[in-house]
């Protein structure tokens, strides 16, 4: 039971994931800023840029998007530091909350600053500006606390590879993958968790969770139409609790496929729907999948949600 509660009251320890070092609407650069609306950030570019080209998805699978989603590409955009090859400004319901830039990134929007960065997996953070850098890959990303959640810093997008081809196609299924066997062993489970995820972290809890001593962080599993931070979490070398880590606008999406797979939830609440037995919970006051083995499921029912 305090897994869940510890889950509820605090954000993730990473540095790179609290949503407490956003800011609301943070200066990027040619006096954009995030949250700002497409016809907004169109006019300030409008002769900044060699090139653009605009890409509406007709049905949305960024997780922060319910009903829109756009994708502005600019190729060559001045900025007074330099020139950027390739950026790509995503909108959700007419917000911008993400933003990548390549090419000669890291040099205009990096080099000349003197604040110092937080290192998390390949990436430099500047917090102030929402700011993740990859010298590595001459990289650059812009996030909302929102795009944070969904641990959007680490997601390549995927609607331009440099020569304006769309290339976006991702697993779309709702059941629980296989290489997420509840109950498995952790050392059956690594190699095949490792080969569907595009980083992995580990991480030894702090104690707070007498049911876990080990979580895999892992980023670019898919699932549900999206790739997706999942923390897998193992209490005595089986895996027995997976939060996955979701956004506020599709819920609507993830509800139709769980009720569709699984049937109508049996138990629901202004914070969650619970499907499949108690193993399955849909977390709606922060956006997640819970999934639960069904000896922590009929535990959390009792202790928990006090069924």
């Amino acid at each position: 039971m305090k897994s869940i509660r510890k889950k509820v009251i605090l954000l993730v320890c990473s540095i790179a994931f609290s949503t407490s070092i956003f800011s609301q609407s943070e200066l990027l650069f040619n006096d954009i800023h995030l949250y700002e609306s497409l016809s907004t950030v169109k006019e300030k570019l409008s002769d900044k840029v060699l090139s653009h080209s605009l890409i509406a998805i007709e049905e949305p699978i960024f997780p922060l998007s319910s009903d829109r989603e756009e994708h502005l590409l600019c190729t060559n955009l001045k900025t007074i530091n330099g020139l950027l090859a390739n950026v790509v400004f995503t909108f959700a319901d007419d917000q911008l909350h993400y933003v990548q830039v390549q090419g000669n990134a890291t040099n205009t929007l990096v080099s000349k600053r003197k604040d110092t960065a937080i290192t998390y997996l390949d990436f430099d953070v500047y917090r102030k500006d929402n700011l993740f850098s990859n010298p590595k890959n001459d990289l650059v990303r812009y996030i909302t606390k929102e795009a944070a959640h969904t641990n959007l810093f680490a997601w390549q997008n995927p609607y331009v590879d440099g020569d304006g081809s769309i290339s976006a196609i991702y697993k779309t299924t709702i059941e629980i993958p296989n290489f997420l066997k509840m109950g498995a062993d952790l050392e059956q489970l690594r190699p095949l968790i490792e080969a569907n995820s595009t980083i992995i972290k580990e991480e030894k809890l702090d104690g707070s969770d007498p049911n876990a001593q080990l979580q895999l962080n892992c980023f670019g599993v898919e699932y549900a139409g999206f790739p997706r931070k999942i923390e897998a979490r193992f209490g005595d070398g089986k895996l027995n609790t997976v939060w996955i880590l979701t956004g506020k606008g599709e819920e609507d999406r993830l509800r139709k496929k769980l009720t569709a797979h699984y049937g109508d939830p049996i138990f629901v609440t202004d914070e969650w729907e619970i499907f499949e037995n108690w193993t399955i919970g849909l977390r709606k006051d922060k956006p997640e999948i819970l999934l639960l083995t069904q000896e922590l499921g009929q535990h959390y029912k009792k202790e928990y949600f006090k069924q």
